[in-house]
């Protein structure tokens, strides 16, 4: 069994602990300054757009050696419901040679639209080889989220979808913003794109 990412080009992997997650006022907070306008914005009327990478089957896309997130636990609380993978996407992050899995997970529901994580998986290096959470990207704890997704280079991109009010039905996110985390100087970088129109 291969051994967990090493190193990149600057000589750091990912960190094989949970980040800190990402706080949505803070990103509002911190896009604002660098832009110089309102970071979030209404979304537009549903559209449809190019397929997802993870449409079909995951599993055929998958690299070979990329760890399979059907076999990860993930720190999601979910009770007896459980967890589900809505989309995965792999790439070798930090430029180590060894494929990296990225998951969007969340609590498996009937009914509403229960908050997302998304996940950095590493493949696992004991008996059972389970792929291992070594980056939390996103946590369900912050009550947002996720349209669309891909994971390509050494970047993961997503649109974040939140709420302005408690009183705004879970089922339909009024706020939205295009985000990537890319893996640099041993770390991943939580970066806001640019409203669209905005200057």
């Amino acid at each position: 069994m291969s051994a967990p990412p090493s190193s990149d080009a600057s000589g750091a992997a990912p960190p094989h602990h949970s980040s800190r997650p990402v706080h949505w006022v803070v990103t509002t907070v911190a896009v604002a300054a660098v832009l110089g306008a309102s970071a979030l914005v209404r979304p537009s009327a549903a559209t449809a757009g190019p397929p997802r990478p993870s449409d079909g089957d995951p599993a055929a896309s998958r690299p070979m050696g990329a760890p399979d997130p059907g076999k990860a636990h993930f720190p999601v609380k979910c009770g007896r419901a459980g967890a589900d993978v809505l989309e995965e996407g792999s790439a070798d992050l930090d430029g180590d040679g060894r494929p990296e899995t990225v998951a969007v997970v969340r609590c498996h529901s009937g009914m509403g639209t229960p908050p997302s994580g998304i996940y950095v998986l590493a493949q696992g290096t004991g008996d059972d080889g389970e792929p291992r959470v070594v980056e939390t990207l996103l946590d369900p704890g912050e009550g947002i989220n996720v349209g669309e997704f891909a994971v390509g280079g050494r970047t993961v991109s997503a649109t974040l979808l939140g709420y302005s009010s408690p009183d705004v039905p879970r089922c339909c996110p009024d706020r939205k913003r295009r985000v990537k985390w890319q893996w640099s100087d041993g770390k991943f970088v939580l970066t806001a794109l640019p409203v669209p129109g905005s200057v």
